[in-house]
């Protein structure tokens, strides 16, 4: 392949002085005549230009770790100094995009190398500088105007979904002396131009920002809407808010990845930052090759969800330090489009990759190690990324609030919850759910272990259900009651089998807890269910009597209203069948049983 086409540092970026290959150590270069560097600087490492950051000064000597494959750099070879640290560029174009762990354009690269694999060095722009975007200036904005930071002075339309709102730089301000006028431009015209204490700035649609930095807001708000994920156990029993922070640990297979995508396919979030870090490449090819066909219905339109989705790619098979930079790349897209006023989601799968990779660098630069390996700063990183986390009030004007919640999947080694990662992550994070290996094992899916998940933001949601749904809390406290109660049960029939339960307990056992929570994730209308249709599921569950089934209007049903009839029933309903229903439920012995104080629980009595 040939890579002299490919674009290398502009002219402009190059300085007059360099510093010099020191040494090298897998992804760890030191580097020596770096006087004057600055912690967390962008450098470029060798003949071929490789991106590295700098993690450590002592004296002239400088620690850099590389975010490419440092295999043929020497010696004596140049190092670069940029003077500026890490950072992303922000504007139009990030929707329905894939960026490797340094937002470099995925696609783009393709197109210009024809290859599978990113070679060495090359600098591509994150965004595509070549297509032109609709512009449309705020409609308050005029010459002579004053702005200050965040302020959103013009519009341009990503897509059919995303309406991206261009925000004046957060450290900017000053009077307006030229706005573009409505048109087509692409992202390196100017749009604006500022005038303040007699200097002149002009602005594009790109911004850039560092990935280590938080972008400011106004105020941090308490959450008060649920972030509803489509999955029963989690929305029911251990609900996530806008602007929450969630772990998912588990072992292999559980199911970790498989509930981060429905997340990013199903949740009520406006805008989905999926980063892979650290897992197989096979896992991100799905994401690629399920992602376009799917679809969501808005206002009566049927759209793709990749128009809502920005994925970032750092598979296992890329340099270790890349994942570093992939969590955070992630986490300041995040941020920007929550500036916009928008609910945004990142998933992050997987915390424990970048965890190791901080040890292998760790383990390089001779640092004391703390529990299993990991260096004793592990619990301060996780900490910086989660924080970055919540709903909040937006920087400048209009008056907007957005909210970013993570979901970290960890990967702890056997499915053992005490490693050193899962253990700081929990501390951390307001919502646990937890999976099962064994309930893997059973093809019971999601494999959330009721008895060990939590969720800290029950109360904070209790006066949101009671204004929409006033049933839900008292119908989640009786499912918890039940599913308490299993665990007990469940030792009994262990033992001896279930002739040693008594009538009411097989009643439970039999025919509650089948319907309270198992479901068929893998069909079609087991994929999402709403709210609305989860409190109707539990009064099936809980409360099966002839009255309700006669109350159910089967054309006014929705998919998860039908769902619940399949799971009960076997086979899916047709409109001329469920009106014969009732009567064969009136045909059938129904007897009533008292087990708990104001719960009705009614089984079926077995057949002749």
């Amino acid at each position: 392949m040939d890579t002299s086409k490919l674009p290398k540092i502009r002219d402009e970026e190059r300085e007059s002085e360099f510093g010099y290959v020191h040494g090298v150590s897998g992804p760890v270069v030191t580097a020596t005549a770096m006087a004057g560097a600055a912690m967390y600087e962008l450098v470029r490492v060798g003949h071929s230009e490789l991106v590295g950051e700098i993690i450590r000064l002592e004296g002239d000597m400088a620690t850099i770790q590389v975010y490419e494959e440092t295999s043929g750099v020497s010696v004596g070879d140049p190092v670069l100094r940029t003077g500026k640290p890490l950072s992303v560029e922000l504007g139009p174009g990030i929707m329905g995009s894939i960026f490797d762990g340094i937002q470099r354009p995925l696609k783009d690269i393709n197109d210009l190398t024809q290859s599978i694999y990113i070679p060495r060095g090359v600098n591509i722009g994150a965004l595509n500088r070549d297509l032109k975007w609709e512009f449309t200036p705020g409609q308050s904005l005029r010459t002579g105007s004053h702005i200050t930071g965040g302020d959103i002075y013009g519009t341009v339309f990503e897509n059919s979904l995303i309406k991206h709102k261009l925000m004046l730089p957060p450290r900017s301000r000053g009077t307006v002396t030229y706005v573009a006028p409505p048109g087509n431009y692409d992202v390196n015209d100017v749009v604006l131009e500022l005038e303040f204490e007699g200097l002149k700035e002009k602005f594009t649609m790109i911004q850039v920002w560092p990935v280590r930095q938080i972008r400011p807001v106004t105020e941090k708000l308490p959450a008060n809407h649920p972030l509803l994920t489509g999955q029963r156990v989690l929305d029911a029993l251990f609900p996530c808010v806008q602007g929450g922070t969630t772990a998912i640990p588990g072992a292999f297979g559980c199911g970790k990845t498989v509930i981060s995508q429905s997340l990013s396919k199903y949740s009520n979030s406006d805008v989905i930052i999926y980063v892979g870090c650290g897992e197989r490449g096979n896992e991100m090819s799905e994401v690629l090759r399920d992602f376009p066909e799917l679809t969501m219905e808005v206002d009566g339109k049927v759209e793709s969800i990749m128009k809502r989705t920005a994925l970032v790619a750092n598979t296992s098979n890329m340099p270790v330090a890349a994942r570093e930079a992939s969590i955070y790349t992630g986490i300041t897209l995040s941020e920007y489009f929550r500036d916009m006023g928008y609910n945004v989601s990142m998933m992050a799968d997987s915390t424990s990759r970048w965890a190791e990779a901080l040890r292998e660098i760790s383990g390089r630069l001779a640092e004391m190690p703390a529990d299993s390996g990991y260096p004793a700063y592990l619990g301060a990183r996780l900490a910086s990324f989660y924080e970055r986390a919540g709903r909040v009030k937006c920087l400048g004007n209009p008056e907007r609030e957005g909210s970013v919640s993570i979901v970290g999947a960890v990967s702890p080694p056997g499915g053992d919850f005490s490693d050193p990662v899962t253990s700081a992550t929990l501390g951390i994070v307001q919502v646990f759910w937890g999976l099962d290996k064994k309930l893997a094992q059973r093809k019971h899916f999601p494999s959330v272990n009721w008895l060990i998940s939590y969720s800290k933001y029950t109360r904070a949601l209790d006066e949101y259900y009671d204004k929409h749904f006033p049933e839900f809390v008292p119908l989640r406290t009786k499912a918890k009651e039940i599913l308490q109660e299993e665990e007990d049960l469940a030792e009994i029939v262990q033992l001896v089998g279930k002739v040693r339960l008594s009538s009411c307990e097989e009643g439970l056992w039999v025919d509650i807890l089948p319907r309270l929570m198992v479901g068929m994730c893998m069909h079609a209308l087991g994929t999402y269910c709403c709210p609305p249709c989860q409190l109707n599921n539990r009064h099936l569950s809980l409360r099966p009597t002839k009255s309700h089934w006669r109350l159910l209007n089967y054309s006014r049903m929705t998919s998860c209203s039908r769902m619940a009839i399949l799971r009960m029933t076997g086979s899916a309903l047709s409109t001329k069948r469920w009106a014969s229903f009732p009567t064969q439920l009136r045909s059938m012995t129904w007897r009533d049983m008292q087990w708990r104080p104001r719960l009705r629980v009614t089984t079926r009595s077995p057949g002749p």
